[in-house]
């Protein structure tokens, strides 16, 4: 797999309204997310599943929306602002090397990566610091583009995902890409 980042300028090709033709957020995430949650989003670029997830969450819930580079949060702020969804939304710049979330261990009932867990460059340590966020039960999505990462890969990525706690489940329906539904031991 790859640890080069998609660069921030295409997260305006990533936001185009043509991809809702294959990816609809409140479809794929829906079944997943209920009103008061905390989601963790690592990788949430300019925000085309964070706003969305912003809104089933609710008043009462929170999107922890989490990225290296600053020009795609600030892209996020600006939408979420414009979309009236700024106190449901807490974006976090992260390092390559972790994601700064010791603060939360615990909180997150839901994390979701879709289309960025083979840019990390170690996918471990990566799902071990997602598992941390999470509470007990919590569970994580992960969806990975087939025309990026092989069958292998992304069967590498699992046995990591179970090295360090998390067990799988049946994931939604659905979801175009390599999909897994894992649960926090």
């Amino acid at each position: 797999m790859s640890s080069v980042v998609c660069p921030w300028w295409l997260g305006y090709v990533l936001l185009a309204p043509l991809r809702r033709l294959i990816e609809r957020p409140e479809r794929m995430l829906g079944p997943l997310v209920r009103e008061g949650m905390t989601v963790l989003e690592p990788g949430c670029g300019m925000g085309y599943f964070t706003l969305p997830l912003a809104r089933m969450v609710g008043p009462e819930g929170l999107v922890l929306a989490v990225d290296l580079q600053e020009k795609m949060l600030a892209q996020l702020r600006r939408r979420a602002r414009e979309a009236g969804l700024e106190r449901r939304i807490q974006t976090r710049l992260c390092r390559e090397d972790s994601l700064d979330l010791d603060d939360l261990a615990g909180r997150a009932d839901l994390a979701v990566t879709i289309h960025m867990l083979h840019e990390t460059p170690r996918p471990r340590d990566f799902l071990e610091q997602v598992c941390r966020t999470l509470a007990p039960g919590g569970r994580l999505l992960v969806v990975e583009p087939k025309l990026h990462v092989t069958r292998a890969e992304f069967a590498q990525c699992l046995e990591h995902a179970r090295q360090v706690g998390f067990t799988r489940l049946e994931p939604p329906p659905g979801i175009w890409g390599h999909c897994a539904l894992l649960q926090k031991g």
